[in-house]
C-alpha cells in the first residue's frame, strides 16, 4: 500500500503499522461480536488470518441466520459500523473519518469530459453467447437449461424474462449509473449505454484504460472526471463532482483492486454511498456479488446438489476414497435448509473476502429503506481471475464437475438485465436477510454442484492442466 497523505488508509496500531490482516480480523469480530461471543473471540485469537480466515467468513454467514435470519441485519450494521469507525483519510494536518474527507472541500474540483454515442438504443433484449445471440425463443430455452441445470436460479430466469417481454423498461433515458470501476470487465458500462442511460464513469487515470472505457460509448452518454480519478485519493473531488448532476442516481460499485487496497476501495466507494443518498435520498445503489464466497442458499439447490452426489460415479467414489475423503466431499453433508454453500477460493484471499463482505452488507441495509440492485455473478473468464494459474485451470476443467465457467461478455450483459429488472421493480427487504441475496442468482452451478467446490477445486485444476488450450 502506498501510505502518503492524502490516502485512505488503514487505522495504525501501537507501533505505527497498518495492517490489511489485523484490519480484517477486526471488522469481523466486531460484526460477529453481539450475537455470536464465541465466534468473534475465535476471530480474534485467529494467529494465521491469510490461512484460516476462511472458517471465520462462514461464521459471519451461519450467525446471521439466528432469529430467523433476521440476525443477518444486526451483523451487516456492526460490521459496516466497524470499517467506517476503522478506516481513516490521512493528510497533512492529521487523520480523518471517510464522511468528514467526503464533507471537507476539495483542494482541486474535477473537470468534465463528454462522450456522446451516435447510435440508436437497443430495444431488444439481446444476449451474446457463445458466438450467437440469443433474444425471443431461442434466450427463452437457454434459460431454462441454465435452470435445469443448476446454472442459475429459477428466479434469475424469471426476471430475465420479465425484462425481455417490458421493452420500455430497457429505455434507460431517465436513469444515470455511476459506474466506480468503468473499466472492469463485468461491469454494466456497455449494456447501460447501449440502452440509451448516462454512465458517469469512475476509474484511475490510465490512458489504457480509458480507451476501453471510450470504445464501450454506442448511444447513451458517457461523462467522466478528465483524465480519471482516484477514489483512495480523490473522494472528497468525486463526491462533489457527482452531486453536481441531476436526475436519479444508480451507485454501481465494480470496483477491484489487488491486496490490501481492495477492502479500502470497498469501504470509500461504501462511504460515498452513504454520503449520496444523505443528499439525494432517491439514490439507488448497485453490486456484483461474487460466487466464490458463502452464502446460504434455498432448498432447491441443497436438494440438486445432494441428488447428484447421491448419483456420483464409482470413480468418483473410489476418487474420494483414495484420497482419505479429502477430495470430492458432498457439498451438503446434510438436508438442512437453508444450505450454507462455501465456495470461497483460498487463493483470492481475506482482503478479496473482506471487500465483498462490505459490498453485501450495504446491500443487505440499504434494500429496507432503499432501492438496491444485488446479485451473485457467474464465475467468470476475467483477466483477474485467469491471470492466476491455478484459477484459471480450475475454470478450464470446472465443466467435469457441472460448473459452467461464462464469457465477460455473457455475465456482463446477463448483470445487466438483472440491474434493470431490480431497478424498474425494486421489492420490499425479506426479514431474512439471506433470502434477499439468494433472488436471481446466477452462480454458475457452484449451489447445485455435487461436491464442495474446495474439494473438487484441485481435480478440475488437474483437468484442466491438461486439456487443450
Amino acid at each position: 500500500m502506498d501510505h502518503t497523505p492524502g490516502m485512505t488508509d488503514f487505522p495504525a496500531d501501537e507501533t505505527g503499522r497498518r495492517s490489511s490482516t489485523a484490519f480484517g480480523r477486526a471488522v469481523v469480530a466486531d460484526a460477529l461480536r453481539h450475537l455470536d461471543p464465541a465466534a468473534a473471540a475465535g476471530a480474534e485469537r485467529e494467529t494465521d488470518w491469510r490461512r484460516n480466515y476462511l472458517r471465520h467468513f462462514r461464521a459471519l454467514v451461519e450467525t446471521g441466520l439466528a432469529a430467523d435470519g433476521t440476525a443477518g441485519y444486526e451483523l451487516a450494521e456492526e460490521g459496516l459500523a466497524s470499517v467506517q469507525a476503522r478506516v481513516r483519510f490521512r493528510r497533512d494536518d492529521g487523520e480523518f473519518s471517510l464522511a468528514q474527507a467526503l464533507m471537507a472541500a476539495p483542494e482541486r474540483p474535477l473537470e468534465t469530459t463528454e462522450v456522446i454515442g451516435r447510435e440508436r438504443p437497443e430495444t431488444e433484449v439481446v444476449l451474446p453467447y457463445r458466438g450467437a445471440e440469443l433474444r425471443g425463443d431461442a434466450l427463452r430455452r437457454q434459460l431454462d437449461t441454465w435452470v435445469a441445470t443448476g446454472v442459475i436460479e429459477e428466479s434469475c430466469a424469471a426476471a430475465v424474462t420479465e425484462v425481455a417481454g417490458s421493452p420500455d423498461w430497457l429505455d434507460l433515458s431517465d436513469q444515470t449509473l455511476i459506474a466506480a470501476g468503468a473499466g472492469t470487465e463485468m461491469g454494466p458500462v456497455g449494456a447501460f449505454l447501449g440502452w440509451g442511460g448516462t454512465v458517469l464513469a469512475l476509474d484511475l487515470p490510465r490512458d489504457d484504460l480509458w480507451q476501453r472505457v471510450r470504445g464501450k460509448v454506442t448511444a447513451g452518454r458517457l461523462f467522466a472526471p478528465t483524465g480519471g480519478a482516484d477514489l483512495l485519493r480523490d473522494l472528497g473531488a468525486v463526491a462533489q463532482w457527482l452531486l453536481g448532476f441531476e436526475g436519479r442516481l444508480i451507485l454501481g460499485n465494480y470496483v477491484y483492486a489487488p491486496g490490501g487496497a481492495y477492502p479500502l476501495l470497498a469501504a470509500a466507494v461504501d462511504a460515498l454511498g452513504t454520503h449520496l443518498r444523505h443528499h439525494r435520498p432517491d439514490t439507488a445503489l448497485a453490486f456484483l456479488a461474487t460466487p466464490t464466497d458463502v452464502y446460504a442458499v434455498p432448498e432447491a439447490a441443497v436438494t440438486h446438489a445432494r441428488s447428484r452426489y447421491a448419483a456420483r460415479s464409482w470413480r468418483a467414489r473410489a476418487g474420494a476414497a483414495a484420497s482419505g475423503g479429502r477430495l470430492l466431499r458432498p457439498n451438503y453433508p446434510r438436508a438442512e435448509v437453508p444450505g450454507i454453500s462455501d465456495s470461497l477460493v483460498p487463493q483470492q484471499g481475506p482482503n478479496y473476502a473482506l471487500a465483498k463482505r462490505i459490498h453485501r452488507w450495504r446491500a443487505t441495509l440499504t434494500r429496507r429503506d432503499g432501492v438496491v440492485s444485488f446479485a451473485v455473478a457467474p464465475p467468470t473468464r476475467t483477466r483477474s481471475v485467469t491471470s492466476n494459474r491455478l484459477l484459471a485451470a480450475a475454470y478450464a476443467g470446472a465443466h467435469l464437475f457441472d460448473v459452467e465457467i461464462f464469457e465477460p461478455e455473457t455475465a456482463s450483459k446477463l448483470m445487466a438485465l438483472l440491474l434493470v429488472h431490480q431497478i424498474r421493480k425494486p421489492r420490499v427487504a425479506d426479514p431474512a436477510a439471506w433470502r434477499d441475496e439468494a433472488v436471481g442468482a446466477a452462480h454458475g452451478g457452484l449451489w447445485h454442484a455435487a461436491y464442495h467446490p474446495r474439494t473438487a477445486l484441485p481435480l478440475a485444476a488437474v483437468r484442466g492442466l491438461a486439456l487443450p488450450r
